[in-house]
């Protein structure tokens, strides 16, 4: 079997070959638009993993497709997670997307969001092309499973920001679950999976399995990228490091280290968390994280994630494969890299 992180190279190369060179323009004669172009390709020319793209082709070939029939809508995935991105920067105020400044910062909040409403609209446009390879029905298939990915994203990231908007702490486990679900299960793995299965013609039991492998393996994948955001090496994650801590996010993390501290810690700790990203000062971030520490909240929520994996795996391993069983196998070792990676 091929090396993982080698076949996701390869797959991110050819995904990121059709964007650039083809789904994207290059220059235009009329210099604000040409600024504009030049954002749009900011994002998808970074360096990046390409998990997305990579979940839709191997699906595609385990399930008795043709690779070359997925590239299209692999690489309209990739334009859907460049746009939210960029919006996502904005809405979160952060400062580093893949270890360069975020796009809002490196030109304008108001560009930034016209570039990503530009993304958008040509993740569509990309999409109808599907139609002269893949033909009309199958065509409209994908078309669904990408607005139903937009709207569960959408709500799960308005859930998440409400939460932080009106300073609500009355959360449980199962909020956080709900909210992962949405707002990363199904754009990170459940569709990408699905549409993969899509265009090679799986059946319905094939899609209810991987929605099933999505939804287990998406929230197992978020529990490790949070903890990543406070434990991680800044250089590998691209990201700055306590990120959530500033945007005030309730992780599965911190709602279990409420659940553990004391009366008066929770109380200082729920204060931080409740101040603006500008306000908070090092000393809260560094109280937040001994806290974290001391009641080990970070090993509490990998041991739910590894759960979950163990979960997913189950799931997986009960779907029949009409493809590559080599692809088949691939799937699996891709659930273990995206809970156990440090990166």
């Amino acid at each position: 079997m091929p090396d993982l992180q080698e076949e996701m190279k390869r797959v991110k190369s050819r995904v990121d070959d059709m964007i650039l060179n083809q789904l994207l323009p290059k220059s235009s004669r009329i210099r604000e638009v040409d600024l504009l172009y030049t954002m749009m390709r900011d994002y998808p020319s970074r360096q990046a993993k390409g998990m997305r793209p990579f979940l839709c082709v191997t699906t595609c070939r385990a399930a008795g497709g043709a690779e070359d029939d997925a590239i299209l809508t692999a690489a309209c995935i990739e334009l859907f997670q460049n746009w939210i991105l960029i919006h996502d920067d904005i809405e979160d105020g952060s400062e580093l997307r893949r270890g360069q400044p975020a796009l809002h910062l490196k030109y304008s909040q108001a560009l930034a969001l016209n570039a990503g409403d530009a993304l958008h609209a040509r993740m569509w446009e990309a999409l109808l092309k599907n139609e002269s390879r893949l033909g009309p029905e199958r065509t409209v298939a994908i078309l669904s499973e990408f607005s139903k990915m937009v709207n569960e994203t959408t709500e799960g990231q308005h859930m998440e920001l409400g939460w932080v908007a009106s300073k609500r702490w009355d959360l449980r486990e199962r909020d956080y679950y709900d909210m992962c679900t949405r707002k990363t299960s199904w754009y990170t793995v459940a569709s990408p999976c699905r549409l993969g299965a899509t265009i090679a013609g799986a059946g319905s039991r094939v899609l209810e399995g991987l929605r099933e492998f999505g939804m287990a393996l998406g929230v197992a994948f978020q529990i490790q990228d949070d903890a990543l955001n406070l434990v991680g090496d800044q250089k590998k994650y691209g990201k700055a490091t306590s990120d959530d801590i500033l945007e005030g996010k309730r992780t599965l993390i911190l709602l279990h280290l409420l659940e553990e501290a004391s009366r008066s810690e929770k109380d200082r700790i729920v204060g931080i968390m409740n101040k603006s990203r500008g306000s908070k000062t090092k000393e809260d971030v560094s109280y937040v994280l001994s806290m974290m520490d001391r009641y080990d909240a970070v090993g509490y929520a990998r041991k739910r994630a590894a759960e979950l994996l163990k979960e997913a795996l189950s799931t997986l391993k009960g779907i029949r494969w009409s493809g590559e069983r080599e692809s088949a196998e691939m799937l699996s070792s891709f659930a273990k890299f995206a809970v156990e990676r440090e990166w």
